[in-house]
């Protein structure tokens, strides 16, 4: 890296925003604008849900925003996913692009391809989205505002984040979501490398990404990732079930395909 370039973070306080804090203060030749909603030491308090020059004026200058901040939970209901996972983003994009940024790092989620878990198909990101809850539309719709950015001059690369845990973060059947959870699993490393990766890429315009460590056996494609960014993920997790899980999953698996035949009869208005 031959110049210093100035990174701000949104949610820097949170889990993954505090990782790569961590990450980035470490290395060398990053001057970080860190922001969150909640206090924390070197962290600029800030309310994105409510657009305010007071904070959009700190991405002046900035040459790469890595957008963490959103309500992390899958649960959320779709007034919470407007306001705090879309109405938020707008509000960043906006600034952004107001400001100057070069480029948008965006962290969408996994759960925007969640409807395919027993699809049995490899998991590129040209696939059809397939959202089954409000976090997971709320992150398609992040990834496509994209695209308006792109016609305000601005990179945006989105990462499909994958199953990456506060804390320790140790892969294993605790995680829940069984066999699909595990295969999902991104190691802290692989995080924090990634998203350095996807700052310092040169030659990409438009970008949405899978992000989970290399995983044997898992649907998800990672390779896009590795030819865009340069991602080069060092660890890894061989899924392991137990026959409680194995049969929770047979379980789940049969009322996925109940309604795939309910809304197929629905569509030939056999319903």
């Amino acid at each position: 890296m031959t110049a210093a370039r100035t990174v701000l973070v949104t949610g820097a306080a949170g889990n993954l925003g505090t990782k790569l804090r961590r990450h980035l203060e470490e290395r060398r030749g990053y001057d970080l604008r860190l922001l969150d909603r909640a206090p924390a030491d070197g962290v600029i308090e800030a309310d994105l849900a409510q657009h305010d020059e007071a904070w959009a004026r700190h991405f002046e200058g900035v040459d790469a925003v890595v957008h963490l901040a959103a309500h992390p939970s899958p649960r959320i209901d779709f007034a919470t996913a407007q306001a705090l996972n879309v109405d938020l983003t707008f509000n960043v994009f906006d600034a952004a692009a107001l400001h100057g940024v070069r480029r948008m790092i965006f962290a969408s989620s996994n759960w925007v391809m969640a409807g395919y878990r027993f699809a049995g198909v490899r998991l590129t990101t040209d696939l059809p989205p397939r959202p089954i809850n409000p976090y997971g539309i709320s992150k398609w719709i992040g990834e496509r505002a994209g695209q308006s950015l792109v016609r305000r001059g601005l990179s945006f690369v989105a990462l499909r984040i994958g199953y990456c845990q506060k804390g320790e973060n140790r892969p294993g059947p605790h995680m829940g979501q069984g066999l699909w959870g595990q295969q999902m699993w991104l190691s802290d490393h692989d995080f924090v490398n990634a998203v350095e990766r996807a700052v310092l890429a040169e030659g990409v315009t438009f970008a949405v990404l899978n992000l989970m460590s290399d995983n044997p056996g898992m649907p998800w494609d990672i390779d896009e990732t590795r030819r865009v960014i340069g991602y080069d993920p060092k660890d890894g997790h061989e899924a392991e079930i137990s026959d409680a899980q194995k049969e929770a999953s047979r379980t789940l698996e049969h009322k996925y395909a109940l309604d795939e035949q309910l809304a197929t009869m629905f569509e030939a208005g056999k319903w």
